[in-house]
């Protein structure tokens, strides 16, 4: 469950806390108090690419912080996934994690102090929370997504068969990758093999193996410079030492150095030891004299190897411009052109070889899919009937509700069924596909009984619903606060909400609303005492002017609200 959220300097949020409770928290304020706003900081918590767009302005960064307490199996998950990552679980069993959004556009993720990725904190935080926003109706509505939520009822059974079926349709897809490229008449098959040809011999007469680029340009960069070379080393020696009796060299200059130290080493110890450096230091240059000599006399200007060299390295920047950056690039563009060419030059055998591997593999794919299908044919039973028993309950009485599963002709990534949910809303009325039929009222039930049933599989301890009570009033909006006041036994749920049937049932409540101090907006959150949720309620019943009546209906409304829960 989420323990406190803590956000700065984050969209018209100056600094925000919440501390949350277990059970049934609501949020309610006027439109544009900021109330999406927090879901979206608790997105980026989560995990969700983060734009500068979202930092204060004037601010050079935004900081977000979720502190989420861990237990039973999902403590134990979380753990694992830590454990892999080498980060230290907190002995209490909390879960800190933080974003820093930066105005260059950098963020930074934390999971309990260390660093991680985003790949790595959605590994984490899929555990931890899932969030239903008014977006989500659009979802439901993509037949593309009916598959992927049957499935989500599945077991291990169908996570490894899906798993065993998209390995070998992977396999299926380059095979027959292959098999269209080895598929070429003959005159297209020889001219590739006229060009592969050429390719490999271009290659293999520049010499790649013996070729040390390093070397090579190493031996070019002197010989091309060899003029400069030795004027300047010749300068250097005839600064060292020279023959002209007018000019003083540095070997003359330390000699009279030396000369001059032996006149007066006598009257103290330590000038000995001046001179035996100065002694040193004459030798080591005299040395490095003759050796720089002796380099200027082998100093050669080899136009022949400067040619040579020159030829060298144009083949090579040749290459590389056609087959790669690199001589390991183009070495590795050869193996590749290599095999390419064994291919076309066994053409007919190699076709033979993949067709019998493509056959073997649709018949495997095929006796997978059947299992999948059979699975999915059983889960599409539980979720009709489940599905129809919590929209009664969500005062739907008349729904008829069909998974309707159709074969393809083709295998897809998630094997060969077509799924679509279809509904009829009224008694007598044919089944139609969702995006045809159902009002928004409508489908806010049916995403709230999607996940009512969800809930029960995939153990996430946190539920966050972001108005999902669009288009629903009166008794329904009852119904609906009463089925999330239930699921909040087994969860915490965090719910945004403009309708006061549903706020009265939260068991603890919290007023969003924007102040604007010293010309700037910000948002402010407060946690509701019982008077205060009264008067709360009565907005929402009654809008700005609240009267003795609306306060009284709001205050029987939590009253009423206080003697369901004692019934659950």
């Amino acid at each position: 469950m989420i323990v406190e959220l803590n956000i700065s300097n984050f969209a018209i949020i100056d600094d925000l806390n919440i501390s949350f409770t277990k059970g049934f928290n609501v949020l309610t304020g006027e439109t544009g108090a900021g109330k999406s706003i927090i879901v979206e900081g608790i997105n980026l918590i989560l995990g969700q690419r983060a734009s500068r767009d979202f930092i204060r302005r004037g601010k050079p960064k935004a900081t977000l912080e979720g502190l989420f307490y861990l237990e039973g199996l999902v403590k134990n998950n979380v753990k694992s996934i830590l454990d892999e990552y080498g980060i230290d679980i907190d002995p209490r069993n909390y879960l800190l994690i933080s974003r820093e959004i930066y105005a260059s556009g950098r963020s930074v993720s934390r999971i309990n102090g260390r660093t991680v990725t985003l790949g790595m904190l959605n590994r984490v935080t899929t555990n931890l929370v899932d969030i239903h926003g008014q977006h989500e109706h659009q979802s439901l509505l993509d037949i593309e997504n009916h598959i992927r939520i049957v499935d989500s009822f599945g077991d291990d059974e169908l996570k490894i068969l899906l798993d065993t079926f998209r390995t070998k349709y992977d396999m299926l897809k380059n095979e027959q990758k292959r098999l269209k490229a080895l598929s070429l008449d003959d005159i297209e098959k020889d001219r590739e093999i006229d060009l592969l040809r050429y390719q490999i011999d271009e290659i293999d007469a520049a010499d790649l193996a013996n070729f040390d680029e390093k070397s090579i340009f190493k031996e070019y960069k002197k010989l091309s410079n060899i003029k400069e070379i030795g004027y300047e080393l010749g300068q250097v020696v005839d600064i060292i030492d020279n023959d002209d009796y007018n000019k003083k060299s540095i070997i003359d200059s330390i000699n009279m150095c030396i000369s001059n130290m032996q006149n007066i080493i006598e009257y103290d110890s330590k000038l000995q030891e001046y001179s035996e450096v100065l002694e040193d230091i004459n030798f080591e240059i005299q040395d490095i004299f003759m050796d720089m000599r002796g380099y200027l006399g082998k100093l050669d200007i080899d136009d022949e190897r400067l040619s040579f060299l020159e030829e060298r390295i144009d083949t090579i920047n040749g290459l590389k411009r056609k087959y790669g950056n690199t001589i390991d690039e183009i070495l590795k563009y050869k193996a590749r052109i290599e095999k390419r060419l064994q291919d076309l030059l066994n053409n007919e055998k190699l076709i033979e070889e993949i067709k019998k591997k493509i056959d073997i593999l649709e018949k495997e794919l095929i006796d997978c899919c059947s299992k999948i299908t059979r699975i999915r044919m059983n889960l599409s039973g539980i979720i009709e009937e489940s599905i129809m028993k919590e929209l009664n309950e969500l005062n739907m009485n008349n729904v008829v509700f069909k998974v309707d599963i159709k074969q393809l002709e083709q295998f897809s990534y998630n094997g060969k069924d077509r799924v679509e949910f279809l509904i009829s809303t009224n008694k007598g009325e044919d089944l139609k596909p969702l995006s045809k039929i159902v009002s928004g009222g409508e489908m806010s039930r049916i995403m709230l009984a999607f996940k009512n049933i969800l809930a029960k599989y995939d153990g996430v301890p946190c539920l966050i619903f972001d108005e999902i009570d669009t288009g629903i009033s009166g008794r329904t909006a009852q119904v609906v606060g009463e089925k999330i006041e239930r699921l909040s036994n087994n969860h915490q749920i965090i719910c945004i909400s403009h309708l006061p049937q549903i706020a009265a049932l939260a068991d603890t409540h919290f007023v969003i609303k924007k102040e604007v101090d010293e010309g700037k907006t910000n948002t402010v959150v407060k946690r509701l005492k019982d008077d205060e949720r009264v008067e709360e309620l009565a907005r929402l019943l009654g809008g700005v002017d609240l009267t003795d009546t609306t306060k009284l209906h709001a205050k029987e409304m939590l009253e009423m609200s206080k003697t369901f829960k004692n019934t659950i």
